[in-house]
């Protein structure tokens, strides 16, 4: 009985894994039109659910997100194009609305920051790898020794040797 326990526990997770893949458009939603309903889900796939953050409104459960999905289907029944959908929502709500913000002057920096960063990291580690290369120079030469020093080093070794 002992191996049921784990196999059930892997069991359960696994649902629940597969589960969390469904999307969460139901079924009063989608539109009876093929090609209008495919627009609705891309354009869902597109925009931010407002409560969840970091999930799209055709992923998340959440009211807001049912709402905004309503909105998006209306307006495409009412003959919006994908953009005026789009910027309708973002007039609307913001440019948070969208997952990928759109590439304007007020998103430069959203946009340019990533790869300045991953810039700012190479060219840190090539510096280091440099710095360390040249410190280390090969073999690391001794300094002489001072005439104390080579004075106590003699006794030393005197009183070993007898």
């Amino acid at each position: 009985m002992g191996m049921r326990v784990p196999a059930l526990l892997l069991g359960a997770l696994l649902m629940v894994f597969a589960a969390s893949g469904v999307r969460a458009v139901e079924p009063d939603e989608v539109l009876d039109d093929p090609k209008l309903e495919m627009r609705a889900r891309e354009l869902s796939a597109e925009l931010r659910c407002m409560v969840c953050q970091n999930q799209s409104i055709d992923d998340s459960d959440a009211p807001l997100a049912k709402d905004l999905r309503i909105l998006v289907r209306e307006r495409l029944k009412a003959g919006d194009s994908d953009r005026q959908v789009l910027n309708y929502l973002v007039d609307r709500y913001g440019e948070f609305v969208l997952l990928k913000p759109r590439l304007a002057l007020h998103t430069l920096f959203l946009w340019g920051l990533p790869p300045l960063a991953l810039l700012g990291g190479g060219l840190a580690i090539f510096l280091a790898w440099k710095r360390r290369k040249r410190d280390s120079g090969g073999e690391a030469k001794p300094t002489p020794l001072s005439a104390d020093e080579e004075r106590e080093l003699k006794r030393i070794l005197d009183e070993g040797a007898s």
